[in-house]
């Protein structure tokens, strides 16, 4: 017996892609990213067809299941990040040329898309938001969902929704450095790395700003610092203490959440993936990703 296809599996398929999309903007995580899409799939069949066939969007019921979802585990991810050991920072995205560990059957349509609403400065503002403004900010300033359908998803009224957008987009606004041309950053980010392999301190202090900052995520599986370094000279000692010519390591110049990072491996194996926010000609922020688990898009899979 033959069944009549079903109308919504051509709107998931088409909808994957964009849902990964705003799950990762929301959580930070690709794998939980991954994992709100399979759920907010496993619910539409878990309806009846006759349920689905009542949908009139479904791709705005895809959105709003997906939304939801992720301002559940955003609640959740404070609690789990009191246990978190050191520093969190978003899970590293490497360019679409680059991306060699996606998951066995992952489609290339289904990654995200790199533009500025997922470099790792937006990101970290981003996390530091609450779970509503994040949602709220998101929806409207990413994806353009206007407040209507935004109060649905976040249980607030619009004037609410359009309050919690406007506080984040302030936050925003003021961590944002000014545009520096990606040429720019590109020079700045090759210009430090040959300081490091050349254990140039003086070199060093020179290309980060005064007030620099960098931040390691080891997760509690390998070492990293506890609390973000600050200050250009105490950033450029960090860094000259760590060898980057260390016996089997090697620095590559690679494009991290679409902007130009470096990537340390070990024997062929990436042990690090290095994230930058460049204001002027000066390195303000260097986040430095070293979790393995956070890894797995730039580890051969």
């Amino acid at each position: 017996m033959t069944h009549p296809p079903d109308p919504g599996l051509s709107v998931i398929l088409s909808e994957r892609r964009r849902l990964t999309n705003l799950a990762y903007r929301l959580l930070g995580s690709l794998a939980d990213a991954e994992d709100v899409v399979q759920e907010t799939c496993a619910r539409w069949y878990a309806m009846s067809p006759a349920q689905r066939e009542a949908v009139d969007s479904p791709g705005a019921w895809l959105t709003t299941v997906a939304s939801r979802v992720c301002l559940d585990l955003l609640g959740s991810a404070r609690v789990r990040r009191e246990r978190y050991v050191g520093e969190w920072i978003p899970e590293p995205l490497p360019d679409r040329t680059e991306w060699t560990g996606a998951r066995p059957g992952a489609d290339p349509a289904d990654r995200v898309t790199l533009d500025e609403s997922v470099n790792m400065a937006f990101l970290v503002v981003l996390d530091a938001m609450t779970p509503a403004e994040r949602v709220a900010f998101v929806l409207h300033d990413v994806f353009r969902y206007p407040f209507a359908e935004v109060a649905e998803i976040v249980g607030r009224s619009p004037a609410a929704c359009r309050q919690l957008a406007t506080s984040a987009r302030r936050r925003v606004r003021t961590a944002r450095p000014g545009a520096v041309p990606a040429a720019r950053r590109a020079d700045v980010v090759r210009a430090f790395k040959e300081a490091w392999e050349a254990g140039d301190i003086d070199a060093l202090i020179g290309l980060l700003a005064p007030d620099a900052t960098a931040t390691g995520d080891g997760g509690g599986l390998v070492t990293a610092a506890p609390h973000p370094v600050e200050g250009a000279e105490q950033v450029a000692r960090f860094f000259a203490d760590r060898p980057a010519a260390a016996p089997g390591m090697t620095l590559v110049e690679r494009t991290v959440n679409g902007q130009p990072g470096l990537v340390a491996q070990q024997d062929g194996v990436t042990v690090s993936v290095m994230a930058f926010a460049v204001t002027g000609d000066r390195i303000a922020h260097i986040w430095a990703v070293l979790n393995p688990e956070k890894l797995h898009p730039w580890t051969a899979g």
